[in-house]
């Protein structure tokens, strides 16, 4: 359980604060709902209660923000509070400064008659098209709140996401840095003692230690032209990247990889069927939410999928037989599309195809994990026996010269 601080409004308009104990933000926002408040503002504290919150800083506006953003304004545009009226609310009692910042500036644009839509767009760094699509077929359908909750859960479920990739992404990397620190520390501090005590010994090394000695000196007396060689291989890494063939290239590889190309793809996957639900629902027209899936993804691979699928859809075919055509998507969720297709419910059959694949990316991760853990423990194994044996083979094998 962790610690939320609350701010709201009761049906007098009086303000309330308080601290309260909950799992997830939402959980905060239906108590506060079931007790007749209008919510304003819901922050995880990192402190306890009983001390004094911190300044707020100037922090980088996340998944979790705009989630809480639309909730909170969601909840006050379905409760019959003006659009203006909920922003300036909300924009009072924010604690992210670049958001309230922003909101503030919507706030101006929006007194003096530019529609939510148009003021969003011109922070696309914050409000992706995605946003703001979403918002204009609210506002252009009269149903700004049902957009925007639609909009709060998609950007839930794309925090969720995000962090459960990342975590996969992170062990590896973790384990495999641990592993180099190591062979470091031994190579600096505890080869260099026994060097030291098997030269005063004077007795001939075994094999496997000339050979361990052998390579501590390659590395010992090469070590610039190694970190040169290795420097040098991630910066014409980094500029291949940068040329389309280079970034296409690596965008094969990392779908290609095992088990984590698995992991990126249907984790997109996942991605597509949710957005795809969320602006089909909200009455954005399919070509515009294709061009708005074609941004969600850096892979060269995915955006030419998505791009092809678009093409098919203008040339006269259908969503599903487009999607088949481009050999990227699985076999699974075309024919899913197909059902939604024939039977006029997509919105709510991607829903369900959407839960479905992130239940794959879980058992995924929880594959990759209940791999990669015994993996590193052997290799992390293998690097310290290898060490021992080479150091202290000599000890039990050897004698000194004229003894």
């Amino acid at each position: 359980m962790k610690n939320y601080k609350y701010i709201a409004r009761d049906l007098a308009g009086v303000r309330k604060e308080g601290f309260i104990q909950a799992a997830y933000p939402n959980d905060v926002l239906s108590w506060l709902r079931e007790q007749g408040f209008t919510p304003i503002s819901v922050n995880e504290m990192s402190v306890s209660p009983e001390k004094k919150p911190q300044t707020p800083h100037r922090k980088r506006i996340k998944s979790a923000n705009l989630a809480a953003l639309c909730w909170q304004l969601n909840t006050m545009v379905d409760g019959g509070i003006p659009i203006t009226t909920a922003l300036q609310a909300i924009g009072e009692d924010i604690e992210n400064l670049q958001l309230q910042q922003i909101l503030q500036e919507v706030l101006e644009k929006m007194q003096k008659g530019q529609p939510l839509s148009d003021c969003l767009s011109e922070y696309p760094k914050v409000f992706n098209q995605l946003s703001c699509a979403m918002i204009l077929a609210g506002e252009t359908g009269g149903n700004l709140a049902d957009a925007l909750r639609r909009l709060a859960e998609y950007f839930d479920n794309r925090d969720k996401l995000a962090k459960k990739v990342k975590g996969a992404m992170a062990y590896p990397v973790f384990v495999f840095t641990f592993i180099i620190l190591i062979v470091i520390f031994i190579m600096a501090f505890v080869v260099p003692r026994f060097r030291t005590m098997f030269d005063q010994m004077g007795a001939e090394l075994p094999a496997f230690t000339r050979g361990f000695m052998g390579f501590y000196d390659m590395l010992r007396y090469n070590l610039i032209y190694i970190i040169g060689s290795v420097l040098l291989i991630i910066t014409s890494a980094v500029l291949t990247s940068k040329t389309k063939k280079g970034h296409y290239l690596f965008s094969r590889i990392a779908l290609a990889l095992p088990l984590f190309g698995k992991v990126l793809s249907q984790a997109f996957v996942t991605t597509f069927c949710k957005t795809m639900s969320t602006l089909i629902a909200a009455g954005v027209s399919v070509l515009e939410v294709f061009d708005i899936l074609s941004t969600m993804s850096g892979n060269d691979i995915i955006k030419s999928a998505i791009t092809q699928t678009r093409e098919r859809i203008v040339g006269g075919a259908n969503i599903s037989s487009s999607m088949a055509e481009t050999g990227f998507f699985p076999n699974m969720l075309v024919k899913m599309m197909q059902v939604g297709e024939e039977s006029g419910s997509l919105p709510k059959v991607l829903d369900r195809t959407a839960i479905y694949y992130e239940r794959k990316v879980d058992s995924l991760i929880t594959t990759l994990m209940s791999l990669l853990e015994p993996i590193m423990i052997v290799v992390v194994g293998a690097v310290v026996l290898v060490v021992v044996l080479a150091l202290y083979l000599p000890i039990f094998t050897m004698s000194p010269q004229g003894g």
